[in-house]
């Protein structure tokens, strides 16, 4: 693997140059924002997983912003690296605290995401438009899943989740369109995934919040 090869995967990119993704680097500021946020928001006890995830959020912002400004492959690791971490991590929360597992269960729950991706790539890929996104698509899968799952024995959690699987398809066909518009939008879409998708994570940590502190009153 050659950790230095140039990527230009973006609309906005004009070259190979640090500042050449202006807005898509800047923008990533959003998950900062929403990690310091949803931080104020976890202190409580029996948080210690959404305070984890409050981290990895942080980082999503992070490493998105080396990518959109490195364009490199070592960069392009930095930027997955903490949103793969993330998903597996909420998912495992789910498991244990909507679902009531214990953690060795959770935690073997939690790597059934690997064959249920893996089953259900290829169907994303073939879709029109989203199928430039389909890595991402098995994760809006899988939220439905439960929030489908859910809705008699947590139904606020279930609804909760389905907010954010209508933020998450928004925020996919904003990154699916990116280089359908480049014509006639220069600058692309790809700057609305990163706040949208910002706005959905954060979202996500103050459902995995409410259900737990319900859980303790």
């Amino acid at each position: 693997m050659q950790w230095t090869q140039y990527i230009d995967a973006y609309c906005e990119r004009s070259g190979p140059e640090y500042w050449a993704e202006p807005v898509n680097a800047v923008t990533n500021a959003a998950f900062v924002i929403a990690a310091l946020t949803m931080w104020r928001r976890v202190q409580g006890p029996g948080l210690g997983l959404a305070r984890a995830l409050c981290v990895i959020l942080g980082l999503i912002g992070v490493g998105s912003y080396l990518f959109h400004t490195h364009a490199v492959v070592w960069a392009a690791v930095a930027d997955t690296t903490p949103i793969a971490a993330y998903v597996l991590l909420y998912i495992f929360a789910a498991n244990r605290d909507f679902w009531g597992m214990s953690s060795l269960w959770a935690f073997v729950a939690t790597l059934l995401f690997f064959p249920f991706a893996y089953v259900l790539m290829p169907m994303f890929e073939a879709l029109p438009v989203l199928g430039v996104s389909a890595a991402y698509l098995p994760v809006p899968a899988m939220i439905t899943f439960y929030a489908i799952a859910l809705r008699k024995r947590l139904p606020k959690v279930s609804k909760g989740l389905a907010i954010g699987v209508v933020i998450l398809m928004v925020s996919l066909a904003m990154r699916s369109v990116d280089a359908r518009v480049c014509t006639t939008l220069p600058l692309g879409t790809h700057f609305l995934w990163h706040i949208l998708n910002a706005v959905m994570l954060g979202w996500m940590i103050e459902v995995y919040r409410r259900h737990v502190e319900a859980q303790q009153s």
